[in-house]
C-alpha cells in the first residue's frame, strides 16, 4: 500500500512539475525528466487537436496518447467528467460538444494543474465546465453524476486500476458510458524497465498489459467493452538512455514487446 502511494506522490509530482514549466515548455510525459539531465522534449504519444472544435491551445500540453472526445459520442446537454484533466484540454473539447445546456467536470490530484484549468476556463468565460482536485481513485462526486467518462494517458499512471474502473462504474449513471485513451503493453518487458521510477512518471512503466486492462473493465461489469483504437508507441533511444542502463535497454529491445495506445469504450447497464 506504501508503494503505491509512494508512485501516486512521484506522478503528482511529475504534473505539478509540467504545470508550472508549462508557459515555456511542452512535451509528453516521456519528455523531460522529473531528475534532468535531459530538457529535450519528445512527443511521443501526443495527439494533433487542433482541428477538433473546442480546441484550446493553451490548455494542451501534449500529455495525451489519445482522442477519446472522437470515439465518447458526447451529446448536447450530457454531463461529463474528464479523468486527470490537466490544463482543461479534453474538457474544453467535450463542452463544445454538450453545448451550453450540458456540464463538464475534471478531476485532477495535481493542484498546480487545477489552478492552470480553472484560469483556462476564467480566462474563457466558460461558466458549465468545473475543475474539482481529487484522486480519481476516490472521485469528489456522487454515484450516477454523469452521462460520459473519458481520460486520456492518466489511468496507465495509477497503480490501483481496479478501484479505478470500480470508481468510473459508480460516478456513471445507468445506460451512461466511458471512452478511455490509455496506454498498456504486450509482451514480457525487463523488470528493470517497468520498476523503473523515472519512467512510471512518464507513463510507460506503470502500464499493465493489454489483456489484463481489459480484464479489470470486464470485472466491474461493463458491457459493449470495444477497442475503438491502437496506435504503436514508439520510444526514441535517447528516452531509453535516459532512463535505463545499457543492459536493460538490449533486453528491451531483443524482446517480443510492444507498446500500444488504445482507446476503448464501455457501458453501464
Amino acid at each position: 500500500m506504501k508503494e503505491n502511494q509512494d508512485l501516486k506522490e512521484l506522478v503528482k509530482q511529475r504534473y505539478n512539475e509540467l504545470a508550472l514549466d508549462s508557459d515555456t515548455l511542452k512535451g509528453c510525459c516521456c519528455g523531460k525528466s522529473p531528475a534532468p539531465p535531459s530538457k529535450k522534449v519528445f512527443t511521443i504519444m501526443s495527439e494533433d487537436y487542433k482541428n477538433l472544435k473546442g480546441y484550446e491551445p493553451d490548455a494542451d500540453l501534449g500529455v495525451g496518447c489519445g482522442l477519446p472526445t472522437q470515439y465518447a459520442n458526447i451529446k448536447k446537454g450530457d454531463t461529463v467528467i474528464d479523468l486527470g484533466s490537466g490544463a482543461g484540454n479534453d474538457c474544453f473539447i467535450a463542452r463544445s460538444e454538450v453545448g451550453e445546456s450540458g456540464k463538464v467536470i475534471g478531476i485532477d490530484f495535481a493542484p498546480q494543474m487545477i489552478a492552470k484549468a480553472r484560469a483556462n476556463a476564467l480566462k474563457r468565460g466558460y461558466t458549465n465546465v468545473e475543475f474539482l482536485e481529487g484522486d480519481i481513485e476516490n472521485m469528489p462526486l456522487p454515484d450516477n453524476t454523469a452521462d460520459v467518462i473519458v481520460s486520456n494517458c492518466v489511468l496507465n499512471l495509477l497503480p490501483q486500476k481496479n478501484i479505478i474502473f470500480k470508481e468510473i462504474y459508480r460516478a456513471l449513471k445507468p445506460g451512461g458510458h466511458f471512452c478511455i485513451s490509455d496506454v498498456v503493453l504486450n509482451g514480457i518487458f525487463p523488470k528493470e524497465f517497468t520498476d523503473n521510477a523515472a519512467m512510471y512518471a512518464g507513463c510507460i512503466a506503470s502500464a499493465i498489459q493489454k489483456e489484463d486492462y481489459l480484464a479489470e473493465i470486464e470485472k466491474v461489469n461493463f458491457t459493449n467493452i470495444r477497442v475503438e483504437r491502437t496506435k504503436t508507441v514508439i520510444i526514441p533511444d535517447e528516452v531509453l538512455y535516459e532512463h535505463l542502463d545499457e543492459n536493460t535497454i538490449q533486453k528491451y529491445k531483443s524482446g517480443n514487446v510492444g507498446i500500444y495506445s488504445i482507446t476503448v469504450t464501455g457501458e453501464k447497464q
